[in-house]
Protein backbone atom coordinates (compact mmCIF):
# COMPACT_ATOMS: atom_id res chain seq x y z
CA UNK A 1 0.00 0.00 0.00
CA UNK A 2 0.87 3.41 -1.09
CA UNK A 3 -0.03 6.03 1.88
CA UNK A 4 0.45 9.72 1.58
CA UNK A 5 1.04 11.93 4.85
CA UNK A 6 0.36 15.73 5.29
CA UNK A 7 0.44 17.97 8.38
CA UNK A 8 -2.01 21.24 8.32
CA UNK A 9 -3.01 23.68 10.00
CA UNK A 10 -0.36 25.63 12.75
CA UNK A 11 2.84 24.39 13.40
CA UNK A 12 3.47 22.57 16.69
CA UNK A 13 5.71 20.32 18.84
CA UNK A 14 5.46 16.91 17.86
CA UNK A 15 4.61 16.56 14.11
CA UNK A 16 7.60 14.96 13.23
CA UNK A 17 7.32 12.26 16.16
CA UNK A 18 4.39 11.42 14.24
CA UNK A 19 5.52 11.19 10.94
CA UNK A 20 8.83 9.68 12.03
CA UNK A 21 6.08 6.82 13.79
CA UNK A 22 3.80 6.35 10.92
CA UNK A 23 6.62 5.54 8.45
CA UNK A 24 9.05 3.53 10.69
CA UNK A 25 6.25 0.93 11.80
CA UNK A 26 4.51 1.29 8.14
CA UNK A 27 7.73 0.67 6.27
CA UNK A 28 9.53 -1.96 8.52
CA UNK A 29 6.12 -4.24 9.77
CA UNK A 30 3.83 -3.95 7.49
CA UNK A 31 6.08 -3.30 4.35
CA UNK A 32 3.87 0.15 3.24
CA UNK A 33 5.81 2.98 1.29
CA UNK A 34 4.71 6.14 1.62
CA UNK A 35 4.82 9.81 0.47
CA UNK A 36 4.61 13.43 2.04
CA UNK A 37 2.62 15.99 0.72
CA UNK A 38 3.81 19.67 1.24
CA UNK A 39 2.00 22.75 3.19
CA UNK A 40 -0.84 20.85 4.76
CA UNK A 41 -3.37 20.33 1.92
CA UNK A 42 -2.11 22.61 -0.32
CA UNK A 43 0.43 19.05 -1.15
CA UNK A 44 -2.65 17.34 -2.79
CA UNK A 45 -3.98 20.20 -4.47
CA UNK A 46 -1.51 20.99 -6.04
CA UNK A 47 0.30 17.38 -6.45
CA UNK A 48 3.46 18.80 -4.35
CA UNK A 49 5.46 15.83 -3.02
CA UNK A 50 8.53 14.86 -1.35
CA UNK A 51 10.34 11.33 -0.89
CA UNK A 52 8.75 9.92 2.85
CA UNK A 53 11.13 6.80 4.17
CA UNK A 54 12.89 5.55 7.01
CA UNK A 55 16.26 7.43 5.94
CA UNK A 56 13.83 10.51 5.57
CA UNK A 57 12.66 10.61 9.13
CA UNK A 58 16.05 9.75 11.49
CA UNK A 59 16.86 11.94 13.84
CA UNK A 60 13.02 14.29 13.92
CA UNK A 61 12.21 13.00 16.71
CA UNK A 62 13.26 15.75 19.16
CA UNK A 63 12.75 18.58 16.65
CA UNK A 64 10.09 20.97 16.69
CA UNK A 65 7.94 22.06 13.53
CA UNK A 66 7.36 19.79 10.55
CA UNK A 67 9.77 18.58 7.70
CA UNK A 68 6.27 18.33 5.53
CA UNK A 69 5.73 21.88 5.82
CA UNK A 70 1.96 23.37 6.94
CA UNK A 71 -0.35 25.61 5.58
CA UNK A 72 -3.83 26.76 6.61
CA UNK A 73 -5.19 25.96 3.20
CA UNK A 74 -8.81 24.59 2.65
CA UNK A 75 -9.55 22.69 -0.79
CA UNK A 76 -13.17 23.85 -0.65
CA UNK A 77 -12.09 27.33 -0.81
CA UNK A 78 -10.67 26.42 -4.08
CA UNK A 79 -12.46 26.44 -7.51
CA UNK A 80 -12.71 22.00 -8.57
CA UNK A 81 -10.57 21.82 -4.88
CA UNK A 82 -12.11 18.60 -3.82
CA UNK A 83 -11.55 17.07 -7.13
CA UNK A 84 -8.23 18.36 -7.70
CA UNK A 85 -7.47 16.54 -4.48
CA UNK A 86 -8.56 12.93 -5.80
CA UNK A 87 -7.17 13.80 -8.95
CA UNK A 88 -3.62 14.05 -7.62
CA UNK A 89 -3.85 11.16 -5.19
CA UNK A 90 -4.80 8.67 -8.31
CA UNK A 91 -2.00 10.14 -9.92
CA UNK A 92 0.66 9.61 -7.30
CA UNK A 93 -0.84 5.97 -6.91
CA UNK A 94 -1.82 7.08 -2.91
CA UNK A 95 -4.40 4.50 -1.27
CA UNK A 96 -4.54 6.17 1.85
CA UNK A 97 -4.05 9.15 3.53
CA UNK A 98 -3.02 10.37 6.50
CA UNK A 99 -3.69 14.23 7.84
CA UNK A 100 -2.40 15.61 10.71
CA UNK A 101 -3.97 18.36 12.00
CA UNK A 102 -6.49 20.24 14.36
CA UNK A 103 -10.18 21.24 13.75
CA UNK A 104 -9.45 22.46 10.28
CA UNK A 105 -7.41 20.23 8.76
CA UNK A 106 -9.34 17.47 10.13
CA UNK A 107 -12.79 18.94 9.38
CA UNK A 108 -11.81 19.26 5.54
CA UNK A 109 -10.59 15.02 6.09
CA UNK A 110 -13.90 14.38 7.10
CA UNK A 111 -15.82 16.35 4.50
CA UNK A 112 -13.48 14.07 2.03
CA UNK A 113 -14.02 10.79 3.70
CA UNK A 114 -17.85 11.17 3.30
CA UNK A 115 -16.79 11.69 -0.77
CA UNK A 116 -15.06 8.24 -0.92
CA UNK A 117 -11.28 9.64 0.23
CA UNK A 118 -9.80 6.64 2.16
CA UNK A 119 -8.52 8.87 5.22
CA UNK A 120 -7.10 8.17 8.81
CA UNK A 121 -7.22 11.62 11.33
CA UNK A 122 -3.88 12.32 14.30
CA UNK A 123 -5.22 15.42 16.51
CA UNK A 124 -2.62 18.25 16.97
CA UNK A 125 -3.22 21.12 18.36
CA UNK A 126 -1.35 23.56 21.08
CA UNK A 127 -4.91 24.25 21.83
CA UNK A 128 -6.30 21.41 23.09
CA UNK A 129 -9.55 22.41 21.57
CA UNK A 130 -10.06 19.04 19.76
CA UNK A 131 -13.26 16.76 21.23
CA UNK A 132 -13.36 13.02 21.47
CA UNK A 133 -9.72 12.63 22.88
CA UNK A 134 -8.30 13.91 26.35
CA UNK A 135 -5.01 15.34 25.14
CA UNK A 136 -3.63 16.87 21.64
CA UNK A 137 0.18 16.27 21.16
CA UNK A 138 1.31 19.77 21.45
CA UNK A 139 -0.58 21.50 24.45
CA UNK A 140 2.12 20.05 26.74
CA UNK A 141 4.56 21.81 25.36
CA UNK A 142 2.80 25.19 24.98
CA UNK A 143 1.93 25.11 28.48
CA UNK A 144 4.90 24.14 30.01
CA UNK A 145 6.88 27.19 27.96
CA UNK A 146 3.90 30.00 29.19
CA UNK A 147 4.50 28.89 32.60
CA UNK A 148 8.14 29.01 32.14
CA UNK A 149 7.37 32.42 30.79
CA UNK A 150 5.04 33.19 34.00
CA UNK A 151 7.46 32.13 36.60
CA UNK A 152 10.37 34.75 35.04
CA UNK A 153 7.44 37.50 34.87
CA UNK A 154 6.98 37.13 38.65
CA UNK A 155 10.40 38.51 39.75
CA UNK A 156 10.55 41.81 37.42
CA UNK A 157 6.76 42.26 38.26
CA UNK A 158 7.68 42.49 41.97
CA UNK A 159 11.15 44.24 41.18
CA UNK A 160 9.15 47.35 39.79
CA UNK A 161 5.73 47.15 41.16
CA UNK A 162 4.28 46.39 37.66
CA UNK A 163 0.90 44.57 36.20
CA UNK A 164 2.29 42.28 34.07
CA UNK A 165 -0.29 40.62 31.53
CA UNK A 166 0.66 37.32 29.46
CA UNK A 167 -1.28 36.66 26.04
CA UNK A 168 -1.16 33.43 25.69
CA UNK A 169 -2.74 31.21 22.58
CA UNK A 170 -5.82 28.92 22.56
CA UNK A 171 -8.14 30.87 19.91
CA UNK A 172 -11.38 30.63 21.54
CA UNK A 173 -10.85 27.65 24.18
CA UNK A 174 -8.76 28.75 27.17
CA UNK A 175 -7.15 25.43 27.96
CA UNK A 176 -3.62 27.06 27.65
CA UNK A 177 -4.52 29.89 30.06
CA UNK A 178 -6.31 28.10 32.15
CA UNK A 179 -3.62 25.55 32.78
CA UNK A 180 -0.52 27.78 32.75
CA UNK A 181 -2.45 30.47 34.62
CA UNK A 182 -2.86 28.20 37.71
CA UNK A 183 0.74 26.34 37.19
CA UNK A 184 2.54 29.66 37.14
CA UNK A 185 0.60 31.33 40.22
CA UNK A 186 -1.29 33.51 38.09
CA UNK A 187 -3.50 36.38 40.28
CA UNK A 188 -6.06 36.52 37.22
CA UNK A 189 -7.14 34.05 34.32
CA UNK A 190 -9.23 35.22 31.43
CA UNK A 191 -10.51 32.93 28.98
CA UNK A 192 -13.09 32.95 25.98
CA UNK A 193 -15.55 30.75 27.78
CA UNK A 194 -16.30 33.10 30.22
CA UNK A 195 -16.33 36.96 29.38
CA UNK A 196 -15.12 39.20 31.74
CA UNK A 197 -16.04 42.27 33.94
CA UNK A 198 -13.07 44.33 33.67
CA UNK A 199 -14.08 46.22 37.29
CA UNK A 200 -13.63 42.97 38.29
CA UNK A 201 -10.23 42.60 37.38
CA UNK A 202 -9.08 46.16 38.36
CA UNK A 203 -10.08 44.88 41.94
CA UNK A 204 -8.32 41.97 41.76
CA UNK A 205 -4.71 44.24 40.51
CA UNK A 206 -5.73 46.58 43.20
CA UNK A 207 -6.21 43.83 45.89
CA UNK A 208 -2.70 42.21 44.77
CA UNK A 209 -1.03 45.08 45.28
CA UNK A 210 -2.29 46.06 48.58
CA UNK A 211 -0.68 42.46 50.05
CA UNK A 212 2.75 44.28 48.45
CA UNK A 213 3.11 41.54 45.69
CA UNK A 214 2.71 42.73 41.84
CA UNK A 215 -0.46 40.98 40.20
CA UNK A 216 0.15 38.26 36.85
CA UNK A 217 -2.42 38.17 34.64
CA UNK A 218 -2.69 35.64 32.04
CA UNK A 219 -5.01 36.08 29.22
CA UNK A 220 -5.96 33.93 26.71
CA UNK A 221 -5.98 35.24 22.62
CA UNK A 222 -9.37 34.76 22.50
CA UNK A 223 -10.50 36.36 25.82
CA UNK A 224 -13.75 39.01 25.63
CA UNK A 225 -14.58 41.38 27.84
CA UNK A 226 -18.71 41.45 29.19
CA UNK A 227 -20.34 43.22 26.41
CA UNK A 228 -20.14 47.40 27.05
CA UNK A 229 -17.34 47.23 28.88
CA UNK A 230 -14.61 47.53 26.03
CA UNK A 231 -14.37 48.36 22.46
CA UNK A 232 -13.77 44.51 21.21
CA UNK A 233 -10.97 44.45 18.11
CA UNK A 234 -11.35 42.50 15.36
CA UNK A 235 -8.69 40.90 12.58
CA UNK A 236 -8.76 39.56 9.02
CA UNK A 237 -9.84 36.39 8.54
CA UNK A 238 -8.29 33.44 7.21
CA UNK A 239 -9.30 30.86 4.83
CA UNK A 240 -11.74 28.62 7.03
CA UNK A 241 -13.50 31.64 7.92
CA UNK A 242 -11.39 32.40 11.51
CA UNK A 243 -10.57 35.90 12.96
CA UNK A 244 -7.38 36.19 13.84
CA UNK A 245 -7.31 36.94 17.12
CA UNK A 246 -4.53 39.76 18.87
CA UNK A 247 -4.24 42.59 20.97
CA UNK A 248 -6.67 41.62 24.32
CA UNK A 249 -2.85 42.23 25.98
CA UNK A 250 -2.32 45.55 25.14
CA UNK A 251 -6.24 46.37 25.63
CA UNK A 252 -5.73 45.61 28.97
CA UNK A 253 -2.27 47.27 29.47
CA UNK A 254 -4.03 50.10 28.53
CA UNK A 255 -6.76 50.35 30.51
CA UNK A 256 -5.51 48.95 33.80
CA UNK A 257 -3.29 51.89 33.47
CA UNK A 258 -6.27 54.50 32.87
CA UNK A 259 -8.76 52.88 35.46
CA UNK A 260 -6.23 52.19 38.52
CA UNK A 261 -3.35 54.64 37.95
CA UNK A 262 -0.68 51.20 38.18
CA UNK A 263 1.86 50.64 35.84
CA UNK A 264 0.87 48.08 33.57
CA UNK A 265 3.20 46.08 30.86
CA UNK A 266 1.78 43.63 28.16
CA UNK A 267 3.85 40.55 26.82
CA UNK A 268 2.55 38.10 24.35
CA UNK A 269 4.03 34.97 23.56
CA UNK A 270 2.60 34.18 20.37
CA UNK A 271 4.97 31.58 17.94
CA UNK A 272 7.24 30.99 21.01
CA UNK A 273 4.48 28.44 22.10
CA UNK A 274 4.51 27.09 19.23
CA UNK A 275 8.17 26.32 18.64
CA UNK A 276 11.13 24.63 19.57
CA UNK A 277 11.77 21.15 21.27
CA UNK A 278 8.71 19.21 22.15
CA UNK A 279 8.14 17.72 25.64
CA UNK A 280 8.58 14.03 26.75
CA UNK A 281 4.86 14.05 27.02
CA UNK A 282 4.62 15.50 23.44
CA UNK A 283 7.23 12.99 21.71
CA UNK A 284 5.29 9.85 23.45
CA UNK A 285 1.59 11.27 23.24
CA UNK A 286 2.73 11.95 19.29
CA UNK A 287 4.43 8.48 18.80
CA UNK A 288 1.81 6.66 20.08
CA UNK A 289 -0.45 8.36 17.93
CA UNK A 290 1.63 7.94 14.88
CA UNK A 291 2.00 4.37 15.14
CA UNK A 292 -2.13 3.33 15.71
CA UNK A 293 -2.95 6.06 12.92
CA UNK A 294 -0.81 3.79 10.17
CA UNK A 295 -2.67 0.35 12.00
CA UNK A 296 -5.27 1.75 11.43
CA UNK A 297 -4.86 2.60 7.77
CA UNK A 298 -3.54 -1.05 7.46
CA UNK A 299 -6.44 -2.31 8.81
CA UNK A 300 -8.64 -0.16 6.35
CA UNK A 301 -10.27 1.20 8.92
CA UNK A 302 -11.10 4.59 7.24
CA UNK A 303 -12.68 7.73 8.26
CA UNK A 304 -11.29 8.15 11.68
CA UNK A 305 -9.07 9.81 14.11
CA UNK A 306 -6.95 7.98 16.99
CA UNK A 307 -7.51 9.73 19.94
CA UNK A 308 -6.25 9.62 23.91
CA UNK A 309 -8.96 8.41 26.75
CA UNK A 310 -7.06 7.91 30.19
CA UNK A 311 -3.76 6.33 28.56
CA UNK A 312 -5.55 4.24 26.11
CA UNK A 313 -5.34 5.45 22.21
CA UNK A 314 -8.70 4.41 20.42
CA UNK A 315 -10.54 5.45 17.19
CA UNK A 316 -12.93 7.56 17.10
CA UNK A 317 -15.51 8.59 13.91
CA UNK A 318 -13.75 11.89 12.26
CA UNK A 319 -16.82 13.63 12.88
CA UNK A 320 -17.10 13.21 16.35
CA UNK A 321 -13.63 14.74 16.40
CA UNK A 322 -14.79 18.30 14.37
CA UNK A 323 -18.34 18.43 15.22
CA UNK A 324 -17.50 20.75 18.10
CA UNK A 325 -15.13 22.36 19.96
CA UNK A 326 -13.72 21.35 23.33
CA UNK A 327 -14.03 24.28 25.47
CA UNK A 328 -13.21 24.42 29.18
CA UNK A 329 -15.78 23.46 31.68
CA UNK A 330 -17.75 26.12 34.15
CA UNK A 331 -16.37 23.78 37.11
CA UNK A 332 -12.91 22.93 36.00
CA UNK A 333 -13.01 26.81 35.45
CA UNK A 334 -14.78 27.75 39.34
CA UNK A 335 -11.64 25.15 40.63
CA UNK A 336 -9.10 27.98 40.11
CA UNK A 337 -11.11 30.69 41.38
CA UNK A 338 -10.42 30.14 44.77
CA UNK A 339 -6.44 31.08 44.15
CA UNK A 340 -7.44 34.68 42.09
CA UNK A 341 -6.51 37.82 44.04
Amino acid sequence: MRIGVLTGGGDCPGLNAVIRAVVRKGESVYGHSFVGYRDGWRGPLTGETVPLDIAAVRGILPRGGTILGSSRTNPYAAVDGPALVREHLAAAEVDALIAIGGEDTLGVAAQLHAEGLPVVGVPKTIDNDLSATDYTFGFDTAVNIATEAIDRLHTTAESHHRVLIVEVMGRHAGWIALHSGMAGGANVILIPERPFDFDKVCAFVEARFATHYAPIIVAAEGAVPITGTLVAREGEVDAFGHVRLQGIGAVLETEIRARTGRDARATVLGHLQRGGTPTAFDRWLATRFGLHAVDAVHEGDFGVMVALHGTRIDRVPLQDATRELKTVPEELYHEAEIFFG
